[in-house]
């Protein structure tokens, strides 16, 4: 079967494309580069540097596509909420313009990267698929958008999907087969990463007056190689299904504290951070309850224990040339 990867070359991409190629798949990667790196991308697929946004370069690809993996969009929280527009044009606009390509040539299956920022603030948990979507950010927004298209075309034009709602992406191949490292990260993990390995001097735990173990908010966090597997499953979801949306986590959840911790005991590093006030928007839990992906797509996290997820990512960052 030949697969489409957009955003291919990103943190998650190459994993998805590297899982993909092991399973063997006749792979091609699209992707822009702005937030990827080509040195990710498994040498056995093929890459071409383009834009979903690029309809004549779609419509060349896309005449021997039988499935898109469609990661490619913009996901930094804060940004989206200064500059809407860019991601209103990368995230739904360029997201419908795939899509029309796909109808065109009449490539009916898409698994699309979605995320937990669609739910907003919990109001239970663990946070089920029932749980009501309400994004506090306007990156959720957009991809909530994009389920939403989704849910209407698998009607209205039988075109088969699975969105995939992603909790706390992190680690690395264990094999080290993805050798770049994530561009500009936002995210608690590599931040804590860059201060063990040197890159930065300090970081900032915001608030420590949670109602948790140690006060320090609490996160799901899933191996980005449980992650790859979901989508593989997905595509063999969608042989004799039509449509689902599902989260991906583990339903265990670990502090900040814990996160700066693990590393410090496995890199033996110091880290060095203050803390400084809570930030707006942040709950003091969130976990996923995986329960209809397993029962699903038979589909379970087996990499993402703290430990693997630390020793994984530190192994990236331990041997940088500062």
């Amino acid at each position: 079967m030949n697969i489409l990867v957009t955003g291919g070359a990103g943190y998650i991409g190459s994993h998805v494309v590297l899982e993909l190629c092991e399973k063997g798949y006749k792979v091609i990667v699209l992707d822009d580069l702005s937030l990827g790196n080509e040195s990710s991308i498994d040498k056995r697929a093929e890459f071409i540097l383009g834009s979903t946004h690029d309809k004549k370069l779609l419509s060349t690809i896309m005449n021997d596509i039988e499935a898109v993996i469609h990661l490619a969009a913009f996901k930094a929280a804060g940004e989206s909420m200064k500059n809407p527009r860019k991601y209103s044009f990368n995230n739904i606009a360029g997201s419908i313009s795939l899509i029309d390509s796909m109808l065109k040539h009449n490539t009916k299956k898409m698994i699309f990267s979605s995320t937990a920022a669609v739910y907003g603030e919990p109001l239970s948990l663990p946070i089920d698929e029932n749980h009501p979507t309400s994004p506090i950010n306007y990156y959720g927004f957009t991809k909530l958008k994009v389920e939403e298209i989704l849910q209407w075309y698998s009607k209205i034009n039988d075109l088969k999907s699975v969105s995939l709602r992603y909790f706390n992406a992190a680690g690395y191949d264990k094999q080290q087969r993805v050798s770049a490292l994530e561009n500009n990260p936002q995210n608690l993990i590599p931040i804590v990463m860059e201060c063990a390995a040197g890159i930065r001097s300090n970081m900032e735990v915001f608030g420590d007056d949670y109602n948790t173990h140690d006060g320090t908010c609490l996160r799901d966090y899933i191996h980005v190689s449980d992650l790859a597997k979901a989508h593989v499953s997905a595509l063999e979801y969608l042989e004799d299904n039509s449509h689902l949306t599902t989260n991906l986590g583990t339903g265990d959840t670990h502090s900040v504290y814990d996160v700066i911790n693990m590393t410090k005991a496995i890199s033996g590093k110091n880290i060095n951070y203050k803390t400084v006030k809570r930030r707006s928007g942040d709950p003091s839990e969130l976990y996923a309850s995986s329960i209809l992906a397993k029962d699903v797509l038979n589909w379970s996290a087996t990499h993402s224990s703290l430990k693997n997820i630390i020793e994984t990512t530190w192994s990236m960052y331990q041997n940088l040339n500062i």
